[in-house]
């Protein structure tokens, strides 16, 4: 064990997520934290968003528990995140003594808590770490946005610094591509068409300059480099009155059935850890469409603990120590 030097027992990681409701009663508060992100979405006049929020959360929770309820009555989120922010701080004990903590953006442990608890252990500096590979201002940037309000918000803040995105991390593109090469070996010998469904987004956001698609088509390309396996890419999870980014992942199953595809392997490309997108939306609802449509579908899995993700988080960490200096 690295023996501790002045210089590194004041720095702590941050792993920045969105959480998710632990419980079928915290899906109506989760649902109503989310709402009133006036960052990612404006219901009405500032003044109404909370209100409107409400309205929303209480209208969407019943519908939300049962999809909750068909994944084991919560999102098993929170508990992955904390583990991979223990696998972390275990794999960076041979470099010094820096502390791994978590900051949810809709749920606990939320980033004014976290904050006041590394200042009161000591913690001066912070890396700022979000679980999102691929930048966009309705996940990393709004749960960078919340870390820095919290940490401002506090008599003495800390200096943070922030690792805004990494879709081309060499240790992280390893490991997605091992599960694709193990999951298409799943299907033999028979063609498989490889499917990267990602977080959909409106459009407008990227009409304003926000580099999410492009993110997303840079890991693609290290992928299919590795994997030698060309992909599609959908969107999946939209909801809400707006234009959406498109295909839609339903829409580019209906399109391949027609093009006579019979095997996919989908990847959820923007998701490092299994929760509801990929145990429901992937797991029950596509795979059951794709039957349906008469096509086989196999998902690649999640990342959570895979030792080569840890290692990319890692290497992510120290280098930015190397960056600042620290």
């Amino acid at each position: 064990m690295a023996e501790k030097t002045e210089n590194q027992t004041d720095i702590a990681v941050v792993l920045l997520n969105m959480g998710g409701p632990e419980k079928l009663e915290d899906v109506e508060p989760f649902l109503f934290n989310l709402f009133s992100d006036r960052l990612i979405i404006r219901l009405g006049p500032a003044f109404l968003q909370k209100p409107i929020a409400r309205f929303i959360s209480r209208k969407r929770a019943p519908k939300s528990s049962k999809t909750y309820e068909l994944i084991g009555g919560g999102s098993p989120l929170g508990k992955t995140t904390a583990d991979q922010a223990a696998a972390l701080e275990k794999s960076l004990v041979s470099e010094g003594p820096y502390k791994v903590a978590v900051a949810m953006r809709y749920w606990h442990p939320r980033a004014a808590p976290t904050i006041k608890d590394l200042q009161m252990s000591g913690i001066k500096r912070i890396i700022a770490l979000p679980l999102y590979p691929h930048y966009s201002i309705a996940t990393s940037g709004s749960s960078l946005d919340d870390l820095r309000k919290a940490n401002f918000a506090t008599q003495s803040p800390c200096d943070i610094v922030e690792i805004k995105s990494w879709q081309t991390q060499s240790r992280y593109i390893e490991a997605l591509a091992d599960g694709i090469r193990q999951t298409l070996a799943s299907f033999g010998t028979d063609p498989v068409q490889v499917v990267y469904s990602a977080h959909s987004l409106p459009v407008k956001f990227i009409q304003e300059g926000d580099p999410y698609v492009d993110h997303l088509q840079e890991t693609i390309t290290a992928l299919e480099k590795i994997t030698k396996a060309p992909g599609k890419i959908c969107y999946q999870s939209r909801s809400g009155p707006v234009e959406w980014l498109t295909p839609s992942t339903p829409d580019m199953l209906e399109q391949l059935a027609r093009e006579g595809c019979r095997n996919i392997l989908m990847v959820p490309i923007s998701f490092v850890s299994d929760h509801v997108e990929t145990l429901y939306e992937v797991d029950m609802l596509y795979r059951e469409m794709a039957e349906k449509l008469g096509m086989r579908l196999e998902r690649a899995p999640s990342l959570n603990l895979n030792p080569k993700f840890i290692e990319a988080l890692k290497e992510l960490v120290l280098q930015k120590i190397a960056e600042q200096g620290w």
